[in-house]
């Protein structure tokens, strides 16, 4: 897949969708069943060579729609995974979901049914929360959970007795598209993916876990844009102010999300966490000062006349509280501060 005609044919795929604004569940997973036709979906996969490639469709999926984005990141994370671990295919126009969460309230188990026809199937019981796209979607790779208390992947079929899609658990207004529901599984069919233990030992849980900042960089730089173009045409000096350190930001982050790519794809067995949670940190942090910055740029405009921009300033907020903000900036900073004997320069430029 060529880079530029492959973005290219992204980037018209979206900007055609552009006008209607996909704001309800249902354009959304036209969309995703569209993007999914066209071949769209088949990322290259992290740490291979092409992860910055990956990531730029991430964003500029992001840069279009977070509550599309949250879809299409999940949907090419599953493909990834399986493809990892060398899953059967997935059937063709399936649309997946990536369901980790493991709130305590909520838990799926599994145990293998007495006359399974496969020695991977097992049966689902429990309940799965912050299940994104669960209503839309076809089929979901899931974490359950085994008698003998090791995590489990398993890949389900949503449109199937034993499962039942809740309205419950989501009250967003922000990502609101998205639909993050909770879901019931009372004795579903479901296939193993993998290992015990599998999803969080492999490398590509970090290196996946990397692409979500992808994601909120794709988002901050088109929110960004709008003050650019703002003051291309109206050079006022508070904004140009505010300008200047969103160029600082977004330059940050995007040089380095370039060198974590670069550090993934030349080292794609190694354990990415230090350069996954430093990434997340920064795109974070930058995607942060850009909403501020804009917003006290432009004023109330773009929360209120902008469609495009009042969804992804409603919608950002919401999907950059997937980071655990200073708990994960404690672990961060616990694997700094291991490295202390060993990392004399590492700051310098």
């Amino acid at each position: 897949m060529h880079e530029n005609v492959s973005l290219h044919r992204l980037h018209s795929c979206l900007h055609a969708w552009s006008a209607s604004n996909p704001l309800q569940p249902r354009l959304l997973a036209q969309l995703m069943e569209q993007l999914c036709r066209q071949g769209l979906d088949r990322l290259p996969l992290p740490g291979q060579g092409q992860t910055l490639l990956r990531w730029r469709a991430l964003a500029r999926v992001a840069a279009c729609d977070l509550s599309l984005c949250k879809l299409y990141e999940g949907h090419t994370d599953a493909l990834a995974i399986l493809q990892y671990w060398s899953a059967p295919p997935a059937p063709t126009g399936s649309t997946w979901g990536m369901w980790a969460a493991e709130p305590p309230q909520a838990k799926v188990t599994l145990h293998a049914p007495t006359h399974a026809n496969h020695a991977s199937e097992v049966r689902l019981q429990g309940l799965k929360a912050w299940c994104s796209g669960a209503a839309i979607l076809s089929h979901a790779l899931l974490t359950a959970w085994d008698a003998d208390g090791h995590q489990q992947l398993v890949a389900v079929a949503l449109d199937q007795p034993g499962v039942q899609v809740t309205e419950h658990g989501w009250q967003a207004v922000g990502m609101a598209a998205s639909q993050s529901v909770e879901v019931l599984f009372d004795g579903a069919r479901g296939q193993l993916v993998g290992p015990a233990d599998g999803y969080l030992q492999r490398p590509g849980f970090w290196q996946g876990g990397a692409g979500i900042a992808a994601c909120w960089h794709g988002a901050a730089q088109a929110i960004g844009q709008a003050l650019r173009s703002q003051c291309a045409q109206r050079p006022e000096p508070h904004a140009l102010a505010h300008l200047g350190a969103v160029e600082c930001a977004l330059q940050a982050s995007a040089s380095l999300l370039r060198s974590t790519a670069q550090w993934i794809d030349e080292q794609p067995m190694a354990a990415a966490e230090l350069p996954a949670r430093r990434l997340r940190a920064a795109c974070e942090a930058s995607a942060s000062q850009v909403i501020e910055h804009v917003g006290r740029a432009l004023g109330a405009t773009p929360y209120c006349r902008d469609a495009h921009l009042a969804r992804l300033l409603a919608d950002l907020p919401v999907y950059l509280r997937q980071s655990h903000a200073e708990r994960d900036l404690a672990a961060l900073g616990s694997l700094v501060a291991a490295q202390a004997d060993h990392a004399d320069g590492d700051w310098m430029p």
